[in-house]
Order: C-alpha cells, then sequence, then structure tokens
C-alpha cells in the first residue's frame, strides 16, 4: 500500500486526515482534561513566575492554555480540510477501522511529541506539576503515547485489510467492462 492505492487501483484515502483530527483530539483531552478539569499543570506552569498559585501565574498559564486550544483546533480543522480534499480527488471513503486506528496514533504521536517537547526539552510544565517527583507520570504519558500508536497501527491496518476486500469484490461486481480505478464507466 506505498502507493496509497488498492491492488485494484482504487485511491485509499487520506492518511493526513485521520492523523490531524487524532492530532486535534489527543491536545483537546490534554488541555480539557488535565489543563482545565483535574488542573494538573497548565502550559507554562513549571516556568519560573508562572505559578498558577497567582494570579498573574494564572493569567499567564490561562493565555497559554488558550494558544496552546487554538493549536489543538487547528489541527482538527486540518484534518476536516484533508478529508474534504481526499474526497474531492476521489478517493474511496475509510472503513471506521481505517480512519480511527488512524486517529489514535495520531492521539499517541501528540503525547509523544508535546511530552518530549514540552515536559523533557523545554520543560514548560509536567503532567502533574503538583507533585514532588513528576518523572514516573511524564515517563508514563510517553508509555501511553506509545501505546496508542501500537494500538491506532493494528486497527489501522485492519481498516486497510477491509478496505482491500471490499475494493476487489467491488472489482469482481464490476467484470471486465470497468473503467479506471475497478468502477463501471
Amino acid at each position: 500500500m506505498a502507493t496509497g492505492t488498492t491492488t485494484t487501483g482504487e485511491r485509499l484515502p487520506s492518511k493526513a486526515s485521520g492523523l490531524l483530527y487524532g492530532i486535534g483530539f489527543g491536545g483537546f483531552v490534554d488541555g480539557i482534561v488535565l489543563h482545565q478539569i483535574l488542573q494538573w499543570h497548565h502550559m507554562v506552569s513549571a516556568v519560573d513566575g508562572r505559578d498558577p498559585g497567582t494570579l498573574a501565574g494564572l493569567e499567564a498559564n490561562t493565555v497559554a492554555d488558550g494558544f496552546f486550544h487554538l493549536g489543538t483546533w487547528l489541527a482538527a480543522v486540518a484534518g476536516m480540510v484533508t478529508a474534504l480534499v481526499a474526497w474531492r480527488q476521489g478517493r474511496i471513503a475509510p472503513s471506521w477501522s481505517f480512519h480511527l486506528g488512524l486517529v489514535v496514533g495520531g492521539w499517541g504521536l501528540f503525547n509523544l511529541v508535546e511530552g518530549l517537547v514540552d515536559h523533557h526539552i523545554l520543560g514548560v510544565h509536567h503532567v502533574r506539576d503538583d507533585l514532588g517527583a513528576p518523572l514516573a507520570w511524564d515517563i508514563g504519558f510517553l508509555l501511553f503515547g506509545v501505546l496508542l500508536i501500537a494500538v491506532g497501527a493494528l486497527v489501522h491496518r485492519r481498516g486497510v485489510q477491509d478496505l482491500e476486500r471490499r475494493a476487489a469484490a467491488r472489482s469482481d461486481l464490476a467484470g471486465p467492462q470497468a473503467g479506471a480505478g475497478g468502477t463501471p464507466p
């Protein structure tokens, strides 16, 4: 499937849309659940002078969290746009497992990148800034990201196989007079 087509010549759905949705939704889970509901951390809660326990620190973190949410929202919008572009290109519709696998994998990708960059490289926050030793939570966040990527890859692979079977069945029904891409003229 490296070419992005089925064995019958139909173009597979866009992988970018599912991954972008996953990145956006993973960011929403992080921002809504960890930042707002549980209040374990904010975007810059580990930066000097940005302690969310002070009014000035909370204001700075609220603005940073807002820009973070804007970025995750833009990733979800980009997922929608790439899905629409793929449909206009005549790509076949994704199966649930094709798309869901990519969304779950995109969420895992978000966790890995955000966890490595924000928690370890920049150190602007940790998963649990309210604890004295947050390293175990940061590592758990990364491992959860790896798990999401692995599960997403398995589910996505099943979706690709499902699309292959559906395309082959359509091709068999169309017979020898089928046009380009295995669809009747």
